[in-house]
């Protein structure tokens, strides 16, 4: 009996637990958010002139009704114009200009590890961690990175330049092993040395080109390019307004024709199914 009487105190306790929880959910909406002094419910945020027009081109490549396809890239801007930081403030201003709940916000900034949600350095120097990179030396990197800086990895040196941390692959394996700066810009083909020389450019404000640092070009071969030498470089930009108007005035035209025609849903591509009277 008084084992069954304990069991029921902790079920009693574990449930009142998940209860308060949920309720802190339901009512603050972002339960992992820890208030600063410098991200807080009270804090402001709005974006410059220059955000809003990188904001408007986000927003011409979706239709108007599904303009909330431009989360991440907004939050991305609201951050980088927020000296790498994102704060709560600025996520609830992009949820009200994508005209969806502060919560769809919350959910994608505390998911995505590039968004930072705690303030990090001017420079945050993000080490790949994984097979490629380990194995051509990015432990070497953070070690060296580490030494020259005292600081550990997580940490940000006292006077706010330098942030460091390790993140899962970044894609240039090829160029092994490499770093990205501010969730922006590569430094690949690195040594320590080269790192070292690269961090004290940053202390003296000088600028470092992305890209590989040994002198190799994008990510060619001793013998450089040796294949699709004439390649055309291309970009395509679709107008989904312009097609949708398209789509419906074609629709319209043969609806005059005296043919009954109707949306296939079911069918992805919009295809449009002529039936007999």
């Amino acid at each position: 009996k008084l084992g069954m009487q304990c069991l029921k105190n902790k079920s009693s306790q574990l449930l009142s637990l998940l209860k308060s929880r949920s309720t802190r959910a339901a009512t603050t909406l972002y339960v992992s958010h820890s208030e600063t002094e410098d991200n807080n419910d009270e804090t402001y945020f709005e974006f410059t002139e220059e955000s809003y027009k990188e904001i408007d081109k986000v927003l011409a490549k979706y239709p108007k009704n599904y303009k909330q396809s431009g989360l991440i890239p907004l939050l991305m801007i609201a951050q980088k114009q927020n000296d790498n930081f994102l704060t709560v403030a600025a996520m609830r201003k992009v949820a009200k200009i994508l005209e969806i709940p502060p919560i769809k916000a919350y959910e994608v900034a505390s998911f995505y590890a590039m968004f930072n949600r705690t303030k990090v350095g001017k420079y945050h120097i993000q080490f790949c961690g994984t097979t490629p990179c380990k194995l051509c030396g990015s432990e070497d990197l953070m070690h060296a990175a580490q030494e020259y800086l005292g600081i550990g990895m997580r940490e940000t040196t006292k006077d706010g330049m330098f942030t460091l941390e390790e993140v899962e692959c970044l894609g240039a394996c090829v160029n092994a092993p490499m770093l990205q700066v501010n969730n922006e810009e590569f430094y690949e083909d690195l040594t320590p040395e080269i790192l070292i020389d690269m961090i004290k450019t940053w202390e003296k404000g000088g600028i470092v080109e992305p890209g590989p640092q040994n002198n190799r070009k994008n990510c060619e071969g001793p013998q450089g390019r040796t294949t699709l030498v004439n390649f055309e470089h291309k970009f395509h930009e679709r107008d989904f307004e312009a097609a949708r108007k398209e789509f419906e005035e074609k629709l319209a035209a043969q609806k005059k024709q005296n043919n009954v025609y109707k949306y296939d849903s079911k069918c992805i591509e919009g295809k449009l199914i002529k039936k007999k009277k």
